[in-house]
């Protein structure tokens, strides 16, 4: 009906501007060509007659054809936008959240966790560990899994984000970001707590060739059920030939670690920051004191008889200290020449130093130097030069460098003799002489 109105010659002859719109009836023509049509009842339509007047009027008909027009290339745009929000996202992870969501997940799991069982009673005899009576003393004793671990991102002063462009002119790549993935850890820093973990990981996030984690995984340890995939996620997006990193210091101590980490690679590069057992068992002592006052002294906690002198291995604070212990596990599935060993005063006296060290040891080209770092005399920590455009440098927290507490210097020469004989088994297993006594 309505294309025979609009096309019947009866009609289209009508060129003025009323046309069949007006004469639709008195025109005998046109009027018998509508009622000989099988659409006679409705030639009245509104809708016709609307057609009827766009169509013989030439400014109308310009206008209802650019107005079709723009609702189709409307339309196309709407389609493309709509595809275009369905394909895969290559944007770089943004750090500082997915570690915010972590740490507050890890929490969660480790209490969860059916395998709570302690580290130290992973690392002691059965029968020794049954025989002591819950106190107060020896609740306070595993000092591992009753806290969860400050030596975090958030211990720096400002939130850093990625700081390499800033630090030192990166080499930009060609690469689009579609070349990034998540890979699992080709480098792994397994130890030890309180050694200076959190410091060796922000100097060497300066590297454009590093990206590391944030938060600690504690994959080999607590989430090793996740299965690596779930450890996978957990990673920054990489480019090919950047090196991706984790820390969890607890790694050094947990029993199953080494096999685990081998079997997920037995190319995994090992870095190990000790420091001297005995400052390391203070400053443990001192992170756990700040967070629970009500905890006995710290020589009270050393001793299992303080008249016999015999020292309390159970206690985790002193039994991370036995180094040459805990590396006998490791040397079972790695070679030496596949852990590098840190020094924890070398890196606060010389940390372009040591920083050399540990670039070499991982195959990166020495853009890491002196020229990075100076030292803050109040703290008593290096500290990351400030970028341009930042507002102060990147310094350890204020959880970095807490005063010691005032410890009996003859429980100290207690322990400096305890530890004497290890520490000699440590230096001839590293080869290197670390000076603690």
């Amino acid at each position: 009906m309505f294309t025979f109105f609009l096309l019947h010659p009866a009609c289209l002859l009508r060129d003025d501007f009323h046309g069949c719109h007006q004469e639709r009836v008195t025109s005998p023509a046109c009027l018998a060509a509508f009622r000989s049509s099988p659409g006679s009842l409705m030639e009245y339509s509104l809708l016709c007659n609307g057609l009827c007047v766009v169509l013989f009027n030439p400014v109308k008909y310009k206008l209802f054809f650019v107005s079709i027009m723009l609702s189709l290339w409307l339309y196309m745009l709407y389609c493309c936008v709509g595809y275009a929000s369905t394909m895969p996202s290559y944007m770089t992870d943004l750090e500082q959240g997915k570690e915010l969501q972590f740490a507050a997940g890890t929490d969660t799991d480790h209490q969860s966790d059916a395998s709570g069982a302690s580290l130290v009673s992973r690392l002691v005899s059965k029968n020794e560990s049954d025989q002591e009576a819950p106190s107060a003393r020896t609740a306070s004793r595993d000092l591992l899994n009753d806290e969860v671990d400050s030596d975090r991102s958030d211990d720096w002063d400002e939130t850093r984000g990625d700081h390499r462009g800033c630090l030192e002119p990166c080499i930009l790549s060609n690469f689009s970001s579609a070349s990034e993935s998540k890979k699992l850890p080709q480098a792994i820093i397994i130890g030890v707590k309180k050694g200076g973990t959190r410091a060796l990981l922000e100097f060497l996030r300066v590297h454009p060739d590093i990206r590391a984690v944030g938060a600690e995984p504690h994959f080999f340890d607590r989430n090793y059920h996740r299965g690596l995939g779930w450890y996978r996620d957990l990673m920054p997006r990489t480019l090919e030939g950047q090196i991706t990193m984790e820390k969890t210091p607890s790694y050094f101590v947990t029993r199953e670690a080494p096999a685990r980490i081998h079997a997920m690679s037995h190319e995994t590069k090992l870095i190990v920051v000790v420091r001297d057992p005995v400052t390391r068992a203070i400053s443990d002592y001192t992170q756990t004191l700040s967070k629970k006052p009500d905890i006995p002294t710290f020589e009270v906690l050393t001793f299992k008889n303080r008249t016999t002198g015999l020292i309390d291995t159970t206690w985790s604070a002193v039994q991370i200290g036995l180094y040459a212990k805990h590396l006998d596990g490791w040397l079972q599935f790695f070679p030496i020449s596949q852990i590098l060993f840190v020094s924890g005063e070398w890196l606060i006296r010389d940390p372009a130093g040591e920083m050399a060290r540990v670039q070499d040891f991982l195959g990166l080209k020495r853009i890491i130097t002196d020229k990075h770092f100076y030292f803050n005399h109040t703290k008593g920590f290096p500290c990351l030069k400030k970028p341009e455009g930042s507002s102060k440098p990147h310094c350890l927290g204020k959880t970095k460098g807490r005063t010691h507490p005032n410890i009996d210097q003859d429980v100290v020469k207690c322990l400096r003799d305890f530890y004497r004989p290890f520490n000699k088994k440590f230096y001839q297993m590293t080869g290197q002489d670390f000076g603690w006594d």
